[in-house]
């Protein structure tokens, strides 16, 4: 059988059954495939499935051109290419593809060419319909039916093929009974899932951070390092609310008690990239990051933020294996450079702008939540603390490369002066003491995918301190470099081996400067028991720590487990 003599056939009882719901109410029933194959043997017998309903005879009789249109249809001719040189809707005057019911009346011109519309050229559609007009509309398209059912007697389906459907219906009825039992029950579980679910624009996810780390070390500045394990915990749910669907509202609690090392060793260098919390409130729950993102364009992102926002929540740290504060690297400092993603951060606005498909740019203006949203004299959003800063990023240089440049300058107005995000020596941190400071910071971060699961990393980074009070200038500098090779024993599991010098201070024209150099080597293994947990064991070492060779070096093992959900 012909594709279009299927076409026929299949489309043509419908198409009856339509005509016949609408010119006799008391055919408004649904038909079983039996009754529609009855009613399909019926046609190739040219036998008539049921009998239309005599219009009424007491309407008024239909004017001229009326009488006209009812005559071209009655009179219309079979087209024996079916529409192959038909033109369609579009020969209508006053029909556009806009129309709602275009489409429809497209494919009756097309595929049965039974609509000749009136004389004029028009079809007008918004018209109402008459039974007269109807009657003859109806009567057109069923004589092209009956004439295309006639011309393909020779092909079409036969008393055979109608009883092997039958046979094919008996055999697969178990199969189409589960298969609708099957619907019936997807449909009542999506019903329930809809009733039930949590909200229509907002999903929760959140993790859960055990970690166990235990401290050995010397001396360090004169003092005694006690030896001590510790037991603490993270947990974080963010509920991600979208309105747009390319929008988000970040809304993240937070609850953390896993107190700091800075304090027992005598130095920051010794911190773990997940610390925090109070000895006093442990797990005191709070709001801890709360920004928006929104598209403009096809190219622009605007981010907006009052709690928590930082450089990092929109910028990439290129350092993809290793930059996560629960999956990334154990160590404060070796997460990522200290001196471009550990600014200034509380409240502000930023943007994320494609340039091409392989370079972006990152804009930001961030300060303090607690001196953004208080009105006193120095201080406010533009009058206190602040960092201003943007990023260049490249891409999938060659497939395997990824680039940034960063800008930032920074001012702190007060006693929260903090060069080094906390992760290098007490003179690198604050060169001038509290006095009001301000800084231009410079970064250069890379990684680089050598072979499918072989990568290599790291950065670099510079800053220029100024005094604001006083006079007076000093340089600091840090650097790193990693290597991360992922599958090791499983598929997803990284082996990390991470070298790199914490932020010291080289001059100070005010002050001292460290005398020598520390170095942080560590090396992890981050090992997925599933998808939603996984281990990470790892040990770092400091060497001359706080960038003093007259301290002991200092060891920290720690085992983290990550639980996602």
């Amino acid at each position: 059988m012909s594709k279009r003599l299927w076409s026929i056939w299949t489309t043509a009882p419908a198409m009856v059954g339509s005509a016949m719901l609408l010119v006799n109410p008391a055919l408004a029933q649904t038909n079983s495939v039996a009754e529609t194959l009855a009613e399909v043997e019926a046609i190739a017998q040219n036998e008539p499935t049921a009998d239309f309903a005599t219009p009424a005879t007491n309407l008024e009789s239909p004017n001229s051109e009326l009488l006209e249109q009812i005559d071209s249809y009655s009179n219309e001719e079979f087209n024996g290419s079916m529409g192959a040189d038909v033109q369609g809707a579009s020969k209508f005057r006053d029909v556009s593809p806009g129309d709602w019911a275009y489409q429809a009346l497209d494919d009756l011109v097309k595929r049965y060419d039974c609509l000749v519309g009136y004389p004029n050229g028009t079809f007008r559609g918004n018209r109402s319909l008459s039974r007269y007009e109807f009657a003859a509309g109806l009567n057109a398209c069923l004589n092209q039916i009956e004439r295309l059912i006639a011309a393909a007697t020779a092909d079409f389906m036969t008393r055979e093929d109608l009883e092997n459907i039958r046979k094919l219906m008996e055999q697969f009825e178990a199969e189409l009974i589960a298969l609708g039992t099957r619907i019936d029950n997807l449909e009542a579980r999506t019903s329930f899932l809809e009733d039930h679910q949590f909200s229509t624009t907002t999903k929760l996810n959140g993790e859960v951070v055990f970690s166990v780390a235990a401290l050995s070390g010397g001396t360090v500045g004169g003092n005694e390092v006690d030896d001590s394990v510790i037991f603490g915990d993270r947990v974080r749910l963010n509920f991600d609310t979208s309105f747009t669907g390319k929008d988000r509202l970040r809304v993240r609690l937070q609850a953390r008690a896993l107190i700091s090392f800075a304090s027992t060793a005598g130095t920051d260098m010794a911190r773990l990239g997940h610390d925090g919390g109070s000895s006093a409130s442990p797990n005191d729950l709070s709001v801890s990051d709360l920004y928006y993102r929104f598209p403009v364009g096809d190219n622009v992102r605007l981010y907006v933020g009052t709690s928590s926002f930082d450089f990092d929540d929109f910028v990439s740290p290129t350092n993809p294996l290793f930059d996560s504060s629960a999956g990334g690297a154990l160590n404060r400092f070796t997460r990522k450079n200290p001196f471009i993603y550990r600014p200034i951060e509380g409240s502000g606005f930023g943007a994320s702008i494609g340039l091409t498909d392989n370079i972006s740019l990152d804009l930001a203006y961030l300060t303090d939540s607690s001196i953004a949203s208080n009105p006193s004299p120095g201080q406010g959003l533009f009058n206190g603390s602040y960092t201003a800063g943007a990023q260049l990023n490249f891409s999938d240089i060659g497939d395997a490369l990824d680039v940034s440049f960063a800008y930032q300058h920074i001012y702190y107005s007060s006693s929260d002066v903090n060069l080094t995000g906390s992760t290098g020596s007490s003179l690198g941190k604050r060169p001038f003491g509290q006095t009001p400071t301000s800084a231009d910071r410079f970064g250069i971060q890379a990684h680089w995918r050598v072979t499918d699961t072989i990568s290599i990393g790291g950065w670099g980074g510079y800053q220029s301190a100024d005094r604001e009070i006083g006079g007076g200038t000093a340089d600091l500098w840090t650097w790193l470099a990693n290597i991360g090779i992922v599958d090791v024993g499983k598929e997803g599991s990284v082996l990390g081996f991470m070298f790199g010098m914490p932020p010291r201070l080289t001059r100070n024209t005010v002050g001292a400067t460290d005398p020598d150099t520390a170095y942080i080597a560590e090396i992890q293994y981050r090992y997925p028991v599933n998808k939603n947990i996984v281990i990470t064991p790892g040990v770092y070492a400091i060497f001359n720590p706080n960038h003093n060779s007259a301290n002991d070096t200092i060891f920290v093992g720690a085992i983290r487990t990550r639980f996602k959900f």
